[in-house]
């Protein structure tokens, strides 16, 4: 094994470099009985990090 391969990185240094550059998560579920769709459900969700540079999309909140 290279030193590469053996270099462990931690949840926080995960999440803040996701962060850094955004996250797109996307997916759907479907409960289905008896081939009769029951509940669907899409999930659409952008997680970025907010800073001077990427200004939030609500603006000033007091």
């Amino acid at each position: 094994m290279t030193v590469v391969e053996r270099r462990e990185v931690s949840l926080v240094d995960l999440l803040d470099r996701l962060l850094a550059g955004g996250v797109v998560v996307s997916g759907d579920i479907t409960l289905r009985i008896a081939d009769v769709d029951l509940v669907r459900i899409d999930l659409n969700a952008l997680i970025s990090s907010v800073n001077e540079q990427v200004p939030s999309p609500w603006g000033e909140l007091a």
